[in-house]
């Protein structure tokens, strides 16, 4: 056994070991919030005050014919450590849709191995608990045919911003330049997988509106950008369409446009909500990234500090949706 596993190993015991302390420094915080509160509702009861009227209303949740599946077929890339951010992330994603003023259909494919263990094991299958997610032990694609018929059967409101995505030809920009190059020529475009489109930011096109009746992947990969263009690959060998979030066209960032699964989550069903994607941005993308709105200070329109990110300052041209391309497109129609 080497060095490290050794000492991860010992660091797992440990870990272990201190369960119990944990649990016991968890109940007495538990004891703590609860005091607090009694305390806080008693000095607005002596002030006059009626606690309830404090509690903001909860908006009513409605589901949308949106379809949003986490891609978990990336084990093999993971170290146990990034595997238990993934399983956090999952957890994240379904609680943000769950309150979401307007939901997508949630579900996670390729759900088996490690992730899935951590999950019965560790989380005690919180997730059995879950309303309104699926789980599929086959790839996305295959994940995708389960979800397609539940989008024509119970799909959900057509809310306004869905609505115009149908009424309105949604353009798809393509950068002139790939940020991810890829052997000549090109697969064709999977005519049965065309209301798929896998979201990665290696993809040369940029998702500018979210249209109904389509199922969006997102890759459910942790591995601090070893595998650069891995989902951007495969979902190209699928003949998959493929799009990258237009965080360049709408945010300054200081650092790489590559967001957690969650975010990715919490983004789209924000766009649901505002059909706005620079408010989308601003209300999910954590403040440590240093993001800011374009036009929120002077200078933001040279570009000078856009020059790392794999999103941001290319030109666009715009072109005919993918699932439409013309057959001398085709090799432009590379996904993910």
């Amino acid at each position: 056994m080497s060095k490290n596993a050794l000492k991860r190993l010992r660091k797992a015991q440990a870990f272990e070991d201190s369960k119990d302390e944990r649990r016991k420094r968890r109940k007495e915080k538990r004891h703590d919030r609860k005091d607090r509160k009694r305390e806080e509702r008693a000095a607005l009861v002596a002030q006059g005050v009626d606690p309830a009227s404090l509690v903001p209303q909860k908006q009513p949740s409605t589901i949308v014919p949106v379809g949003l599946i986490i891609d978990c077929d990336f084990e093999q890339y993971m170290m146990d450590k990034e595997r238990i951010s993934l399983a956090s992330q999952i957890t994240r994603s379904y609680s943000d849709n769950k309150v979401a003023r307007y939901r997508a259909h949630l579900w996670v494919s390729s759900w088996k191995g490690k992730l899935r263990d951590r999950f019965r094991n560790v989380l005690n299958d919180q997730q059995k608990n879950w309303k309104g997610i699926g789980f599929c032990e086959g790839d996305y694609t295959e994940c995708a045919s389960q979800l397609r018929e539940n989008l024509k059967s119970r799909g959900g409101e057509m809310i306004e911003p869905l609505q115009r995505s149908l009424e309105n030809k949604v353009p798809w920009a393509r950068d002139e330049r790939e940020t991810i190059p890829l052997p000549k020529p090109l697969p064709e475009l999977n005519e049965d997988f065309k209301d798929i489109v896998y979201l990665t930011s290696d993809s040369p096109y940029t998702l500018s509106r979210i249209e109904p009746h389509t199922m969006y992947i997102i890759g459910g990969l942790v591995d601090k950008n070893r595998e650069k263009g891995l989902c951007y690959r495969q979902a190209v060998e699928r003949g998959i369409r493929t799009a990258k979030l237009p965080i360049g066209e709408f945010m300054v960032m200081q650092s790489r446009q590559v967001l957690a699964t969650n975010h990715v989550v919490e983004i789209m069903v924000k766009w649901l909500e505002f059909e706005d994607w620079g408010k989308a941005f601003v209300s999910v993308i954590p403040k440590r990234k240093g993001g800011r709105l374009r036009g929120d200070d002077e200078g933001d329109d040279n570009g000078d500090d856009d020059g790392d990110d794999a999103e941001a300052g290319e030109e666009k041209e715009t072109e005919e949706q993918p699932s439409e391309a013309p057959q001398d497109a085709k090799e432009e129609q590379v996904k993910t």
